[in-house]
């Protein structure tokens, strides 16, 4: 269909109206989309970037472990916080003025951190920085739903499964190479101009996507959502650091009263949602595909995040790799899922997301079962590739289930289902991470008769029974993913 005679260029930033197909996609639109991209990623990087480099800053801080760990876990509490607001902020502001704020975050986040005196205020620069990650996902998985049509998805989306799944995968090794030779402020100070970039750029060039509408912010649902989620993610962290002695309260309190958060939350949110004043709406899982492929992704962000904890730890301690070395063995499984992102997804397009997402969830499978095998004496070349099978079947999961649970969605619920699988992949990197580490723990502690006995012996066997679980929590993915079937996307 030819354009109407009276259309302009785009030649800088354009409002676009909500409808179920994009009127147009052309190059301003194109670019707004590889600055959403570009700015995620680098945003999302940070979540495990300072794994790595918490012995160097125990040391230069004079901090014990349990307060390092805050450096994540604070990054990983903010995240559960925010993100299930963005929804509603998605559908109250406009496009171009969410990003500016998600990046002047991010980027004052980084310069403090870059320039922190002490512990204090790097654990506030922090969370300063996941503010605005919390914000950035959601807004890049809204703006390519609204923005760019349905035959043209699938590619998109593989490009958004590079975001969600390599700079996460990536962070432990660029930590390792910058730790190799600079100090851990280099971490920071490296990302700085990056991030001013992309915050000029799209401070020009950023469009406006839908339509914005005024709706009343209900106060206890922001207040139950932070208890909630963030309750939950603190309680599975606190498991995840394996039971330290140092810990104030034990890790089921916090689950328990998050849980109990969330109950309230959800039924709240059922009641809003009738006036259209929910601040996370529900209706999203009325479309089966939807919630099919969200209980799907929770499934394959446990095993991406347990095993990016785990791998580390069982290269280290039981084969005795350096922290480097563990780094650049992570590497090739990373930059693997990022060449098959836009190739799944130019196949999801051409073919359907079935013809991937069967496959990916069975390759899925196999590694996480081949990872059952790992022992003390399991040679580098066997490690390698499993993690490259798991690289190859998390790619052929990924990019298939964005597809088909944003695509099912009407246009007005799309911000929503957004920030609902963004909270999903946090809470479920949460849960595998805590799944993971206290199978290892506990069942490596039992082989050795005590914590102070564990060998490498003793660990392999924990590496093993958490590998297990995640295999058998994999297959049940398989199932699940037979009845998910793409639907039209409805436009109402």
């Amino acid at each position: 269909m030819s354009a109407p005679a009276n259309a302009q260029p785009s030649t800088g930033p354009i409002d676009v109206p909500e409808a179920s197909d994009p009127p147009q996609f052309g190059a301003a639109e194109k670019l707004a989309i590889w600055l959403l991209l570009g700015s995620a990623f680098v945003v999302i990087l940070n979540e495990t970037i300072m794994g790595v480099a918490l012995p160097h800053l125990m040391t230069d801080l004079d901090i014990t472990a349990a307060a390092a760990q805050w450096l994540t876990t604070v990054f990983l509490l903010t995240m559960s916080v925010v993100i299930p607001i963005t929804g509603m902020l998605i559908q109250r502001y406009r496009t171009r003025s969410l990003f500016i704020t998600a990046m002047s975050l991010f980027t004052l986040g980084t310069l403090v951190a870059a320039m922190a005196p002490g512990f204090g205020v790097l654990v506030i620069a922090r969370a300063v920085q996941a503010s605005g990650t919390a914000i950035m996902m959601p807004l890049l998985m809204t703006t390519v739903v609204t923005l760019v049509p349905e035959r043209q998805r699938g590619r998109l989306m593989g490009r958004i499964a590079i975001v969600i799944s390599v700079a996460p995968a990536l962070g432990p090794t660029i930590s390792g190479l910058i730790l190799q030779w600079l100090t851990w402020r280099w971490m920071f100070i490296l990302v700085l101009p990056i991030a001013v970039f992309a915050l000029v750029a799209g401070t020009v060039r950023m469009p406006n996507v839908g339509t914005q509408r005024r709706a009343r912010i209900d106060l206890i649902s922001v207040v139950l959502s932070v208890v909630a989620f963030g309750g939950l993610v603190y309680g599975l962290s606190l498991v995840g650091e394996a039971a330290s002695a140092d810990e104030l309260v034990p890790p089921w309190v916090p689950v328990v009263v998050g849980a109990a958060a969330l109950a309230l939350f959800i039924w709240r949110q059922l009641r809003l949602q009738r006036e259209d004043r929910a601040l996370l709406d529900l209706r999203t899982f009325r479309t089966r595909p939807f919630a099919l492929s969200t209980i799907l992704f929770g499934f394959c962000s446990i095993a991406l995040f347990g095993t990016l904890i785990l791998l580390p730890i069982y290269m280290q301690n039981v084969l005795g790799y350096a922290t480097l070395e563990t780094g650049l063995m992570l590497l090739p499984g990373g930059l693997l899922m990022g060449l098959l992102g836009p190739v799944v997804g130019r196949a999801v397009d051409a073919r359907g997301a079935r013809s991937m997402l069967l496959p990916g969830t069975v390759l899925t499978a196999l590694a996480l079962w081949a990872m059952t095998l790992l022992g003390d004496q399991t040679s580098l070349w066997q490690v390698l590739a499993t993690h490259l099978l798991l690289s190859v079947g998390l790619a052929g999961t990924f990019t298939p289930l964005f597809s088909v649970a944003l695509g099912s969605l009407p246009p007005k619920l799309a911000s929503y289902g957004s920030a609902t699988i963004s909270t999903v992949q946090q809470v479920g990197g949460a849960a595998g991470t805590a799944l993971f580490v206290t199978i290892m723990t506990l069942v490596s502690t039992t082989a050795a008769g005590s914590p102070e006995a564990v060998d490498p012996h003793a660990l392999a066997a924990g590496t093993r029974a958490a590998f297990m679980v995640g295999g058998i929590a994999a297959t049940a993915s398989i199932v699940l993913a037979f009845f998910i079937r793409e639907e039209p996307r409805r436009v109402s």
